[in-house]
């Protein structure tokens, strides 16, 4: 069997940014239903941070990364939807897409289309995929239609602005909440049609404000612990409020009983793997996300590159709120 050495990113115990270590790994040839791709370009994510701190604790050693694009060197047995030379982009378990090579499985592994750079394949995978499943496949009861509102946390992050564009292309009325003007202004020119600074401004009274009283149809929160409560408070009655993250830090316990007196609210607690758990289910939202893309519908903003070995100061900036739209490890 031939061997090829590749770098990657690794951890051996949960932790901070230190933790994170580059080293050089030997990589095989794809078992059945695998396949070996050399990765362009890699993309960041929360998810990443939540891995690496052991708020989502994973079995040690670990490389870490979950999306990425590059080009397939070898397809193992079983594989028909890729061949070798293709390019292709994914947003997938396991984790460790932090390399230059790698043997994964090829079930959410997709063909990028060739108007799609290497560097946004990999910076809109998990991302984008996240927005087609939360505007798309959770929603509130009855669906949601032209002139519904829906409020949206961290509205300038890599997750919120395709959602902004997605939303304004849907007729959604999004309302954004970011931590500064600046953000909120990106997030305005993205889409969103109102934008609350909910480091100077109370959002739950903007909200009502916004809505005259009534109260938004879902709630997209991805903030966790600093948002929920008012988030609750923000909804009509039968609203949905769709977790989908934890930035400030997990939710607190609470009773389902104060669900009946704030409306009969919906709460759902979302992540992208259920979604993207079949080959089918995979292609279809990446069909939905490229035609979006490719449309001019949504933009991709790569607003931060480092270099791979440059990764735990990535970490550090994306912890501390220093950046907007996606971010890319470049190779």
């Amino acid at each position: 069997m031939s061997l090829y050495s590749s770098r990657a990113i690794a951890i051996d115990q949960h932790g901070g940014p230190e933790q994170l270590n580059l080293v050089n790994v030997t990589v095989g040839e794809p078992g059945p239903g695998e396949i070996r791709i050399r990765h362009h370009a890699v993309g960041l994510n929360f998810i990443d941070v939540y891995q690496r701190s052991g708020l989502y604790a994973m079995p040690m050693p670990l490389q870490l990364g979950m999306e990425a694009a590059g080009v397939v060197e070898a397809v193992g047995a079983g594989v028909t939807h890729l061949q070798v030379g293709d390019r292709a982009a994914y947003a997938s378990q396991p984790p460790g897409s932090y390399c230059d090579l790698r043997v994964m499985p090829a079930k959410c592994v997709c063909q990028l289309p060739d108007a799609v750079s290497f560097d946004t394949g990999a910076a809109m995978m998990l991302k984008g995929l996240t927005a087609q499943y939360l505007l798309k496949r959770t929603q509130p009861q009855g669906g949601l239609q032209a002139g519904d509102f829906v409020l949206f946390h961290a509205a300038a992050g890599g997750v919120g602005l395709i959602a902004c564009q997605w939303a304004k292309a849907m007729g959604l009325q999004l309302i954004g909440t970011a931590g500064s003007d600046a953000k909120c202004a990106l997030a305005k020119a993205h889409g969103a049609t109102h934008v609350i600074n909910y480091a100077t401004e109370d959002f739950l009274a903007r909200v009502k404000e916004i809505t005259a009283g009534q109260g938004v149809k879902v709630v997209y929160d991805s903030v966790g612990k600093d948002t929920w409560d008012k988030s609750l408070d923000c909804l009509a009655p039968f609203g949905l409020m769709a977790s989908f993250g934890n930035a400030s830090g997990p939710v607190a316990p609470f009773s389902p009983g104060i669900l009946g007196p704030k409306g009969s609210l919906y709460v759902t607690r979302q992540t992208l793997f259920t979604h993207i758990a079949t080959r089918e289910s995979t292609q279809a939202m990446a069909d939905d996300l490229f035609a979006a893309v490719t449309s001019g519908q949504v933009s991709i903003r790569i607003d931060q590159r480092y270099k791979l070995e440059d990764v735990q100061q990535a970490h550090r900036d994306l912890e501390a709120r220093k950046t907007t739209g996606c971010t890319i490890l470049t190779l």
